[in-house]
């Protein structure tokens, strides 16, 4: 049987065939759907867990403990998991392990770009690629079966284009695998410098034996067609090489790391000009370069964001592609959501003209103008080091203007240990937790505040008053963000102390439930034009010369455009 499925989707479905027993992950755009996608099979253990560090040491567990385990994450994700990750090399593994990081080039999700082959490297973990869904369903099945002959993790690199594309995919029986049985080696499993001494040994090794037995791997494949044009290639780029050389003779490289070294000479001694066509840095070409190998691709390709067939067509040939130009489409710059409860808090930090440490999610598009409420955006749970870092080189006095704000899910992540850090070390400041009762931004997931595990059942409800209570804060206010004037008053009461406080703006976000209230109607008899109304951005409130209009199919009814209003020209709609 075949189906059409995304590559995330194939992930989650080759695990399932590999006999995963545990799968874990915290949600990242473009990685997300991977491990939604494996929670519909009853029989795999599946979980958010409250970080990507924790999410690798329960799959590292599963491993070592007998079951075949997965974890996924997006790149930076893999930053917070490399402490686990460095060290598993080390110890390897008893069942297998698979890490899979979906990387975003052009950085269509995320705050930077970056590039997994180089932690594979540097970890000594070995990369498989894949092109399309059916390599990313098969790559995975692979990759166990690598996992567990040479005791190590394997990383399995995906790109925003194989994670959110579709492809047909063959179907098959999974293989039932059984636990491993766990023996006790300390020399293996702990990680104390004599034992670690040891272990690095067996590292090298292995990545030794796993250089010579790539070049025989399938693969890593080479197709043979006109030998004026080599290009080694993997990844989406292949799909792209493909396209628009289809006569080319190309390796495609399926392990990204180590290398074929002896199937690159071969291929390369074939081949009039050698090109390697890759996104980001040029981790393969370098690579070829050391070997003494010449390539015609030296800086060709930009280091930044994405490839395209067209890109590759006039870099390779020097030609122009025969193909129309797109229209000019208008920009859409990404908005808070109509009734969005983050608006009013930011529309209140900008009008006391306070500053924010900002923090990765939904509402760091409260950075954007006219709302422009948080000044930093640094990665997960920095807001909080961030303001406390401020007050402490700035001094009291001159931070009474500056916030720490973060999310419900991002304060859970990586936010808990930085209000610690404020209290155990004296500092002042106020952090706003803005509480939409969610992980938004990659699609309302569930975390341990929310009361539910990822297969939608009841969970124990992380209370985050009695959490932030016993880290020290004596100061927390609950606001409904909703209750503009009273987001004013907390704000304007919080900043002026000299001890550190909590308010959390506590609201489901608008999309959770979508119910919505009675919408809003502009009295255009009562409307003075003071554009009060617009500094909100909210995508239902509009603008046509002299009128301001609320579109009634936009519009989620919460009322802050009309506490914002000076003159009562917004008012409900009545029935």
């Amino acid at each position: 049987m075949k189906e059409l499925l995304l590559g995330n989707e194939a992930i989650a479905r080759g695990a399932y065939e590999a006999g995963v027993k545990v799968a874990t992950a915290y949600p990242g755009t473009p990685s997300t759907e991977i491990t939604e996608c494996i929670a519909k099979h009853d029989d795999i253990y599946a979980e958010w867990s409250p970080n990507e560090k924790v999410a690798l040491e329960v799959a590292i567990g599963s491993a070592i403990g007998g079951g075949r385990a997965i974890v996924s994450m997006k790149h930076v994700g893999l930053n917070v998991a490399a402490d686990p990750l460095f060290t598993v090399a080390y110890t390897g593994i008893n069942a297998g392990l698979v890490i899979v990081v979906a990387d975003d080039p052009g950085m269509h999700s995320s705050q930077n770009e970056q590039n997994t082959r180089y932690y594979g490297k540097a970890a000594n973990i070995p990369i498989l690629e894949p092109s399309d869904s059916q390599e990313a369903k098969d790559f995975v099945i692979l990759a166990f079966d690598i996992s567990e002959e040479y005791d190590t993790p394997v990383i399995i690199r995906m790109t925003t284009r194989v994670s959110h594309s579709q492809s047909i995919v063959e179907i098959c029986k999974p293989q039932g695998q059984k636990l491993k049985e766990y023996k006790k080696d300390i020399s293996k499993y702990v990680m104390m410098p004599a034992m670690a001494k040891a272990r690095h040994i067996i590292v090298e090794d292995r990545m030794n034996r796993l250089v010579d037995d790539s070049n025989n791997m399938s693969i890593n494949e080479v197709e043979t067609n006109d030998r004026s044009v080599g290009i080694i290639t993997s990844g989406i780029s292949y799909q792209y090489v493909k396209e628009v050389l289809p006569n080319a003779s190309i390796l495609k490289l399926g392990m990204v790391y180590p290398f074929p070294d002896r199937l690159i000479r071969e291929f390369a001694s074939t081949v009039d000009r050698l090109y390697v066509v890759e996104e980001l840095e040029p981790f393969i070409e370098e690579h070829v370069k050391s070997m003494g190998i010449e390539t015609a691709s030296d800086n060709l390709f930009s280091i930044q964001g994405e490839l395209s067939g067209n890109t590759i067509y006039s870099k390779i040939t020097g030609k122009q592609p025969n193909v129309k130009s797109a229209a000019n489409v208008p920009g859409r710059p990404p908005v808070l959501c109509p009734g969005c409860p983050h608006r009013g808090v930011y529309y209140m930090i900008k009008k006391l003209r306070l500053h924010a440490a900002g923090d990765i999610g939904c509402y760091t598009l409260g950075a954007l103008p006219p709302l422009e409420g948080i000044d930093t955006c640094i990665c997960m749970g920095a807001s909080i080091g961030m303001v406390h870092g401020i007050e402490k080189a700035r001094g009291r006095d001159d931070t009474k203007s500056w916030i720490g704000v973060i999310g419900d899910s991002t304060f859970i992540h990586s936010g808990i240990t930085g209000l610690i850090d404020i209290v155990y070390n004296k500092g002042i400041s106020t952090v706003a937790i803005l509480d939409n009762s969610t992980t938004g931004m990659t699609g309302h997931q569930d975390h341990p505040a929310t009361g539910k595990t990822i297969k939608g059942e009841p969970a124990p409800v992380l209370n985050l008053v009695e959490l932030i209570s016993a880290i020290g804060i004596e100061h927390i206010e609950v606001v409904d963000p909703y209750d503009i004037t009273k987001v004013e008053t907390v704000l304007k009461k919080e900043v002026e102390r000299d001890e550190p406080s909590v308010i959390i703006f506590s609201r489901p976000c608008a999309l959770l439930t979508k119910e919505k209230s009675r919408p809003f109607a502009v009295d255009k008899s009562k409307c003075r034009h003071c554009n009060m109304c617009m500094d909100l951005a909210c995508p239902a409130i509009t603008r046509d010369e002299n009128t301001i209009s609320i579109d009634k199919t936009l519009c989620n009814g919460c009322g802050v455009c009309a506490d914002v209003c000076r003159f009562n020209a917004i008012e409900r709609l009545v029935d």
